[in-house]
């Protein structure tokens, strides 16, 4: 009887303890959101990225996610590299569905969420090395347009996303782009077709029109441009590895497909 009793307190005592750590999560992530703000126009100098030896960056590609050891909230320990993602697009695209997928649910409670703006992790553990990626997803209205440079300002990479099924939101990209050039220029800009499973159902005249309209705006921002489906997760992890495998210059590289009918791959 004694046993059970203090069982139950142990777990009273764990369940505590974890309410806490997450509560300390949030508030640091807040207040890292609000300091960023601060600095965004600031004069200083960019924030490095520290390399990875190219062995354990190939490790970590050759990682499925079934390998990957998620930690949730900022950690702020000195072998931590935090990779800033950005993600632009109208409403309605799946932006959010994307990450969730990357991220998993989890991640998705311990989301952080501002006016136009939400805040995502996956963090990495492979053998030792810590890889942090954390994503931010701009709202798709012109109000979130606020957000931008807080969102952009020193991301190493940039997702463009639009709705394969919806050409209005492939003709707003420019749009986005044209937003976030202003705030950085050196990010890897990659676009992104979602909603590929409802897309192929389309008729093959009208997938060849999107597809060379993407293709086409692709080649004018010097972006990859990848075809995706978060409801199959088709191309999803493959993004995430393409932005590892371009910021480590490892030889890791994606095959292009441009069959009429598959998710295109073009670079």
């Amino acid at each position: 009887m004694h046993h059970r009793q203090l069982c139950r307190k142990v777990i009273q005592v764990n369940s505590i303890r974890w309410k806490i750590v997450e509560k300390v999560s949030i508030f640091k992530e807040f207040f890292r959101f609000i300091w960023e703000r601060i600095m965004v126009c600031s004069t200083g100098n960019s924030v490095r990225y520290r390399r990875l030896s190219t062995k354990v960056s190939e490790e970590l590609l050759a990682v499925e996610s079934s390998d990957e050891t998620l930690i949730s909230g900022y950690d702020s320990d000195s072998d931590l590299v935090a990779l800033k993602i950005s993600i632009l697009g109208d409403c309605q695209i799946g932006k959010t569905s994307f990450v969730i997928k990357y991220v998993g649910d989890e991640q998705e409670k311990r989301c952080l969420q501002m006016k136009g703006l939400n805040l995502m992790d996956k963090i990495l553990i492979v053998r030792g090395a810590r890889i942090a990626f954390r994503i931010w997803d701009v709202g798709g209205d012109h109000s979130s347009y606020v957000q931008i440079p807080i969102a952009c300002k020193d991301s190493v990479a940039i997702l463009y996303m639009f709705d394969l099924t919806s050409r209005s939101t492939l003709n707003n990209v420019i749009d986005w782009y044209s937003e976030a050039r202003k705030w950085n220029k050196t990010a890897i800009p990659i676009l992104i077709g979602t909603k590929f499973d409802d897309f192929v159902q389309l008729p093959l005249d009208t997938q060849w029109s999107v597809v060379t309209q993407a293709r086409a705006y692709a080649k004018a921002m010097k972006a990859t441009l990848f075809f995706s489906s978060a409801t199959h997760n088709i191309n999803v992890n493959k993004i995430f590895k393409f932005i590892m495998a371009k910021l480590f210059n490892l030889p890791w590289t994606v095959q292009r497909n441009l069959t009429i009918g598959e998710p295109i791959i073009d670079f």
